[in-house]
């Protein structure tokens, strides 16, 4: 009896390991690429103080895009209700960048899931305006929606392409995914972030909230509007998308789709105005799946500053060795217009440097490709 006993608890033992057992995930992207920096800029400080600038620099970078590790999982607790847990960190392949950290948290959380009342997710999470990213087909060195910071010395100005703001990472925050109601094709999501300062007036207080609401009912169109207030930004951000899958409809293997955005910053009076349109087309002709693209995106008054425009245009391809296996190749220009408000490093005769405004305009230039795996 003692021997039967010990059998059914280790077998027991062994079921509830395997339901608890996570799901290892994650993705390696690396690519090569030629890029081409050039600023043009004058001193805007002082009226008879000039600092001219004209830069050119190249350079060929090997870069990781959005690698990542996770595990993430889920476990019932009772017959309608499961634990479920994410813990995903980005990884850099190619150095531990400069902080020398190996692994960054990405979206991580532990919640529940229950069939009536939906899911909620507690810990650091992506913000709901991501969530409304059905036009972007941008990859490796121009997947770069959300660098739009105008700070910073003459090497960080270069380093990166400016776009328009974009959903991050919030901490403390708190995701309500709503469920399916009579199978409506509508995905909603709600999010909190809780200030979690001490202080003595609560006006002083800055948390945030956010929405998304997403329609797909599977018939190659989607549509997407998005609104969050202190999440990703101090200000206000209003989002809308749509795409449609041309195949659905007509014989032509085309995806298109456009995305429009208003950014209210509180430290700024101007509006910061974002399109990203997109087209995307299946190839044929190669033994294996594969597609060219084609996008541009616009911002105008980058940051809340008036004046500060920038247009992009990328033209790439994918290929498909499998599902999970997929080779890159692009070619993309950002030319940024910037009247208000960039920051550059002047250098003295004393052999001092200081920061001050300055006006130019910025063009970099990317050619590049590379390999991504998925697992």
């Amino acid at each position: 009896m003692k021997k039967l006993f010990l059998a059914s608890a280790i077998a027991a033992l062994s079921v509830s390991t395997v339901q608890a057992a996570p799901t290892v995930y994650g993705k390696a992207f690396v690519t090569a690429n030629y890029v081409d920096a050039e600023l043009d800029r004058q001193s805007m400080d002082l009226p008879n103080d000039t600092i001219n600038v004209n830069e050119d620099n190249s350079s060929v970078q090997v870069s990781s895009h959005s690698s990542r590790l996770g595990f993430k999982g889920s476990e019932a607790i009772t017959a309608n209700t499961d634990v479920i847990y994410q813990l995903e960190y980005g990884i850099k392949i190619d150095d531990s960048g400069s902080s020398n950290i190996g692994f960054k948290s990405r979206d991580t959380y532990l919640g529940l899931k229950n069939k009536d009342y939906g899911e909620f997710r507690f810990g650091r999470n992506y913000s709901v305006t991501d969530y409304i990213n059905n036009v972007s087909v941008n990859a490796g060195y121009w997947d770069n929606i959300g660098s739009s910071s105008l700070d910073g010395d003459n090497n960080d100005t270069l380093s990166e392409a400016l776009t328009l703001t974009d959903g991050g990472r919030v901490n403390n925050s708190i995701v309500w995914i709503a469920p399916k109601y009579n199978d409506l094709p509508l995905e909603l999501a709600l999010q909190y972030s809780a200030d979690e300062s001490f202080v003595s007036d609560s006006n002083d207080r800055d948390s945030g909230f956010g929405a998304s609401l997403m329609f797909d009912q599977g018939t190659g169109f989607t549509a997407g509007v998005a609104y969050d207030k202190d999440m990703s930004t101090s200000g206000e951000i209003l989002r809308g998308s749509a795409s449609v899958d041309l195949s659905k409809y007509v014989a032509y293997p085309v995806t298109l789709g456009a995305l429009y955005q208003q950014v209210d910053f509180d430290s700024s009076d101007d509006e910061e105005k974002g399109l990203v349109v997109s087209a995307e087309m299946g190839l044929t002709n190669f033994a294996k799946p594969a597609s060219i693209y084609l996008q541009y995106d616009n911002t105008k008054n980058l940051g809340g500053l008036d004046g500060n425009d920038s247009d992009q245009v990328v033209l790439g391809g994918k290929y498909m060795f499998k599902k999970n296996i997929i080779a890159h190749a692009y070619i993309g220009n950002n030319s940024a217009d910037l009247e208000n408000g960039l920051l550059v490093v002047r250098d003295n005769d004393d052999d001092t440097t200081e920061l001050v405004r300055a006006r130019g305009d910025a063009s970099v230039l990317a050619i590049g490709g590379g390999l991504e795996y998925k697992f």
